[in-house]
């Protein structure tokens, strides 16, 4: 089974209209410059594995608090024993919200047609051009599975929402809006604003985010690309 490296009790956040905990697994393929979970990916072995059974037992707890379990990283989609911890926690009624950055559109549709998951957010690093996605993920990356993962989770078979995070230096207005007309999901885009405290490229700190008022006012404007 998975190790899993990080359990939060509740969140508010990481699913919209839901509460939810959040379980940590580790490993990432990409190497985004502003990420700040980085240890996930480097040195996992500096946190402690949380035995699920200790997880579902603190969930019982919860069950009139929370509505399901948020699976983060990291990238999930890595781990070949993901539908297993799934099914696991399916097995206990729980809800299943995944994160995945969309590079293994294999495991994606498995568990989409397997039913075995709620919600899918995906995060998309930059406009869909060989150019940009390199660099916003640190690496050379083929965009073919990227774009297989898009159009699995446009077929609207689970509820999904696509996230960038907004770098200035990385992401220009023009940029974010190309990506918007690329994708053209509506609402299911959803920009959110760099946090410079532990990025894993160090030079990033100095770096102030986007007017919080400003990246509304484009998201609103990606939005109504349909």
């Amino acid at each position: 089974m998975i190790e899993i490296k990080g359990f939060l009790e509740t969140s508010f956040l990481d699913w919209p209209g839901k509460i939810c905990s959040v379980l940590f697994l580790p490993g990432c393929n990409f190497r985004c410059p502003y990420c700040h979970n980085h240890p996930l990916i480097f040195r996992p072995e500096q946190y402690s594995t949380i035995p699920l059974e200790e997880i579902i037992d603190r969930t019982r707890s919860l069950k009139n608090w929370i509505d399901g379990i948020c699976l983060t990283g990291g990238e999930p989609t890595l781990h070949a024993d993901l539908p297993s911890l799934i099914r696991e926690i399916k097995r206990h009624n729980l809800l299943i919200k995944l994160d995945t950055n969309g590079s293994n559109p294999r495991m994606l549709e498995k568990l989409i047609e397997a039913e075995e998951i709620d919600f899918v957010s995906m995060d998309v690093k930059a406009p869909l051009t060989p150019f940009h996605y390199s660099r916003a993920t640190g690496l050379p990356v083929n965009l073919k599975p990227i774009l297989e993962s898009i159009e699995i989770l446009k077929k609207g078979r689970v509820e999904v929402e696509f996230r960038m995070t907004v770098v200035p230096g990385l992401h220009k207005e023009d940029d974010i809006k190309n990506l918007g007309s690329q994708l053209r999901a509506g609402h299911r885009l959803i920009l959110q604003n760099f946090n410079p405290e532990n990025p894993l490229d160090p030079s990033l700190k100095n770096i102030p985010p986007y007017d919080s008022k400003g990246l509304k006012k484009i998201e609103k404007e990606v939005q109504e690309m349909v």
